[in-house]
């Protein structure tokens, strides 16, 4: 129902197909690829939630910024959020927002004050930081210990900010409100497989990458660093039923549909 909000769509989502593909994720300058079931990807959302919540004292009605390019983590990063009625502040690399957390890549980790740093290897098999800063939180560290069901300890708000873009605030509702209405407005069902090449620290990526394909009840790949000569093999070896952020591609057969 979308007037619960945000929260609501991951686990109806994991629920209606738990073993299911919910996010893949590529990077072609490292070759990584990670598939993630709804149920393995709802419990590292839960681990994460309680890092939040029990590690690091974020309150309903926090904020945390992400510095975060797109990854399966930042996915788990907004998700976990939004389960613990957190807002998400989406910034640039070296950004100093005005938060309680700040979750940056290693290599962008910035002087933070008076926010939490929690810094993410983004390591393909979850490795910890090379380095770690003093100051500094390593989430790869620190989550594992966590619990893999998530208990808020309120309900989370669907009228309360969720998501700041550029200033620009978006609460739970809303952006579960348009979710689904892209969703319909393309043709997305359960058997849907959205690829999204949006920069992470857009609202594009969240929506369209993001929202709109689990909000239908589909999957997600996400591609960091596209090289673009794989990538109408990877469109065909993935499934990909819709495409989104892609600069330059066209599809003669029409066979896979420009999402935006």
């Amino acid at each position: 129902m979308v007037d619960r909000g945000i929260a609501e769509l991951l686990p109806r989502r994991v629920a209606a197909d738990p073993a299911r593909p919910l996010v893949t994720f590529y990077d072609d300058a490292t070759g990584e690829r990670v598939e993630l079931s709804g149920r393995t990807f709802d419990n590292w959302v839960a681990k994460t939630a309680n890092f939040l919540v029990d590690g690091l004292d974020v309150q309903p009605g926090g904020r945390v910024a992400l510095a975060l390019p797109p990854h399966w983590q930042t996915a788990v990063w907004l998700f976990a959020c939004w389960a613990a009625g957190v807002a998400v502040e989406l910034v640039e690399p070296g950004a100093v927002p005005a938060a309680d957390v700040l979750a940056a890549a290693e290599g962008a980790l910035p002087d933070a004050p008076g926010a939490e740093v929690v810094g993410l290897s983004l390591h393909a098999l979850g490795a910890p930081l090379r380095d770690c800063p003093p100051g500094v939180v390593d989430y790869a560290a620190e989550v594992r210990g966590y619990g893999d069901r998530f208990v808020p300890p309120v309900p989370a708000d669907p009228a309360a900010p969720a998501l700041i873009v550029t200033n620009t605030t978006f609460t739970g509702v809303a952006l579960a409100a348009e979710a689904t209405e892209i969703a319909g407005r393309y043709g997305l069902d359960a058997q849907s497989r959205v690829f999204v090449g949006f920069p992470a620290t857009t609202r594009e990526w969240v929506l369209s990458g993001l929202l709109a394909p689990i909000a239908a009840g589909g999957s997600v790949i996400i591609q960091r660093n596209l090289d673009n000569g794989v990538l109408d093999r990877r469109l065909s070896l993935e499934h990909v039923s819709a495409v989104a952020g892609v600069t330059g591609w066209n599809d003669a057969s029409g066979s896979i549909r420009r999402l935006l």
